[in-house]
C-alpha cells in the first residue's frame, strides 16, 4: 500500500505543470482552478491496513482520504459482495465485526471517507448505521436495474439520502447491462474457468484463448445512455444529491459504447442534459456532490477530533471468541 501511495505522491512531482495533489475539497477547487488535474489518493480494500488502526492513521498522514472497506474477498473484519467467477469467499461476519464498527468511527474521526462499494449488502447497512459521517459509493450502480451484487439495492438508496452519502455510478458494462451481465455470467465466465482448467499455471495462453473466444462470441454492447439510467435511478430514489460519475476505467476492459475514456464525459453530461437534467443539476453530478461530501466529512472529522482521542482498539481484543 504505502509503495503505491508513494507513486501516486511523485506523479505530481514529475508532472506539476498538469497535476497536483489533493488532500481537500478545498484543495480539489484551487487545483481545478489553476488548470490542472487534483490528485486523491485512495485504498481499494481494507485488507490493506493489516487489522491496525495505526497502519489506517499512518495511510491517512501519507494522503489516503478514502478507503473501500473490502475488495473481491471478505477480510477480517468486513463482508464483501460476492459475485460468479470473482473472489468467491463466505460472508462471515453478518456485516461488519465489532473491530470493523471502530474503523468507521476512527475514519470519521480522520476524515477519511468510508467507501461502500465492493461492500456486501449487509456490510453497506452496519456502515451506514455507524458512520457520522457521509459514505460514498465510488464506483457502482443501481442493482433495480442491473441484479449484480455489487451494485446498490434501493434500500440503501433509501438510507443513503439519510446519510448525506452519493452513489457515483461505475461505467462497468457487469454493473450496468443486465444483458452483458447474462453473457458473463452465462457464457464468458464459465470459458474463462475452462481454460484454466485446460493450461493450469499458463496465464498467457489462457488470456490469448479467450481473446479468441470472444471474437467467436461478442459480448453484447452497451450504450451510453444505460449509464444515464442509472443515474437516473439513484436521482429518482436518493435525491439529485447523492449521485455522481465513478467509472472504474482502470478495472475494466471493455467499455460503453461512446464512453470508452475520459475524454468522452461531455456525451453523458449531453445526455443528461438532453433528459432535462438543469445545468445546476449536472455540475451537481459531475463533481459537486462528491466535494460536498468530503466537505462535510472534513467538518465531522473537526468535530469528533475535539471529542475523541485516537483509537487503541485491536482486532484481537474486540473480536476475540
Amino acid at each position: 500500500m504505502f509503495e503505491q501511495i508513494d507513486v501516486l505522491r511523485r506523479l505530481p512531482e514529475r508532472y506539476p505543470a498538469d497535476l497536483a495533489l489533493a488532500c481537500s475539497a478545498a484543495d480539489v477547487r484551487r487545483i481545478h482552478r489553476s488548470g490542472r488535474i487534483a490528485v486523491l489518493i485512495g485504498v481499494e480494500g481494507g485488507h490493506a491496513i493489516g487489522n491496525s488502526l495505526a497502519v489506517l492513521r499512518q495511510a491517512y498522514q501519507c494522503g489516503a482520504r478514502y478507503l473501500t472497506l473490502t475488495h473481491v474477498k471478505t477480510n477480517d473484519w468486513a463482508d464483501a459482495a460476492l459475485w460468479h467467477g470473482v473472489g468467491e469467499d463466505t460472508l462471515r461476519h453478518g456485516g461488519l465485526t465489532r473491530f470493523g464498527r471502530e474503523v468507521i468511527r476512527e475514519m470519521n474521526r480522520l476524515g477519511m471517507l468510508v467507501d461502500l462499494s465492493h461492500a456486501a449488502e449487509p456490510t453497506m447497512l452496519a456502515a451506514l448505521e455507524v458512520s457520522e459521517a457521509p459514505v460514498i459509493f465510488s464506483h457502482s450502480s443501481a442493482r433495480a436495474l442491473c441484479d449484480h451484487p455489487r451494485d446498490v439495492p434501493d434500500d440503501v438508496l433509501h438510507r443513503l439520502a439519510a446519510n448525506g452519502g452519493i452513489v457515483m455510478v461505475s461505467f462497468g458494462p457487469g454493473f450496468t447491462s443486465e444483458e452483458y451481465r447474462a453473457w458473463d455470467n452465462g457464457l464468458a465466465i464459465p470459458e474463462w474457468r475452462r481454460l484454466e482448467t485446460l493450461y493450469p499455471g499458463d496465464d498467457g495462453r489462457v488470456a490469448a484463448e479467450f481473446a479468441a473466444w470472444k471474437k467467436r462470441h461478442p459480448s453484447p454492447p452497451v450504450p451510453l445512455a444505460r449509464v444515464a439510467d442509472h443515474i437516473d435511478h439513484v436521482r429518482q430514489v436518493a435525491g439529485i444529491d447523492h449521485v455522481g460519475i465513478g467509472t472504474d476505467f482502470d478495472g475494466m476492459d471493455e467499455f460503453p459504447v461512446g464512453l470508452e475514456d475520459t475524454s468522452r464525459f461531455p456525451a453523458l453530461l449531453a445526455e443528461l442534459r438532453r433528459r432535462g437534467y438543469t445545468a445546476n443539476e449536472v455540475g451537481k453530478v459531475a463533481g459537486g456532490n462528491i466535494l460536498r461530501v468530503m466537505r462535510e466529512a472534513e467538518r465531522v472529522a473537526q468535530r469528533l477530533q475535539k471529542a475523541r482521542q485516537p483509537s487503541d482498539a485491536l482486532i484481537e481484543d474486540l473480536d476475540a471468541p
